[in-house]
């Protein structure tokens, strides 16, 4: 036998990171923990940190625990997660955001989903890190969109041939790719008969930390100005873009309250 042969893994829990020192150990613990739920064996699961030009020790920390590092200087989330995609070696894409945290069950939830052969992608859906009247009202209003297109957050999953057959995420995008991803999954699966899946009895923790930074109510402020940019201006999108997912905010990462990945990042 071949002794440079390494076993193709299952899954690749593939997570974009800029700056994420502060949370990205948390992740991995509990990624450390669903990999040990896992009814296969240990090796099925790998970890695919990709460092989005960190300033911080994101990437050393990462090496230490054992992960795969892929380095993206791109600032576009799209980007980033197509890195690593592209480095990944698993038979699934499974991705998640640095501040989130996965629940024990997430890889074997996503196993049986995809066994059925009647599901192309899905998501986990979420559960608030904190509450409070202004976070339940945005959590709220966010409740018919995901019932009615079946598109949910959290832990995002797929089988890599669906992935490529897509081309993955769309780099065009500064923000939204994960939910334009899912939709054109969704497109794929209409031509075979199968169907997005939301695993709700797997909810990733979902960091509130630009709840945080900018107050409990000022998602109601985002979707005003996501609006106006819809109708009246792409450029004006980009730019708000910009600011408030790619802002140089995160040098407080210390002390918490700030930026973060992926829909936040």
């Amino acid at each position: 036998m071949n002794k440079s042969y390494r076993r193709v893994p299952r899954f690749s829990l593939i997570i974009p990171a800029y700056n994420e020192e502060t949370y990205l150990a948390r992740l991995l613990n509990r990624g450390d923990k669903a990999r040990s739920c896992y009814i296969g064996r240990p090796d099925d699961i790998e970890v695919v940190v990709v460092d989005n030009a960190s300033t911080d020790s994101t990437a050393d920390l990462a090496r230490i625990r054992g992960c795969q590092v892929v380095r993206e200087e791109k600032r576009v989330i799209a980007a980033v997660r197509n890195a690593g995609a592209r480095n990944a070696r698993g038979q699934v894409f499974v991705f998640v955001d640095a501040d989130n945290i996965i629940h024990p069950d997430t890889f074997n939830a996503i196993d049986r989903s995809l066994s059925t052969g009647k599901v192309i992608a899905g998501a986990s859906g979420v559960k608030m890190q904190r509450i409070s009247l202004g976070i339940a009202v945005t959590y709220m209003l966010m409740v018919p969109i995901v019932w009615i297109t079946g598109m949910d957050t959290g832990v995002a999953f797929c089988r890599r041939e669906d992935f490529e057959a897509i081309g993955g995420y769309n780099e065009d995008r500064l923000f939204a790719e994960d939910v334009q991803l899912l939709w054109d999954l969704m497109l794929l699966g209409r031509t075979r008969g199968q169907k997005l899946v939301r695993l709700t009895s797997v909810k990733a923790i979902y960091s509130t930390r630009k709840f945080d930074e900018h107050g409990d109510w000022h998602y109601l402020w985002l979707i005003l100005r996501f609006l106006c940019g819809v109708f009246f201006s792409q450029r004006y999108m980009d730019d708000f873009a910009r600011t408030y997912w790619y802002g140089n905010q995160r040098t407080k990462a210390r002390q918490g309250g700030t930026v973060g990945s992926g829909l936040h990042y």
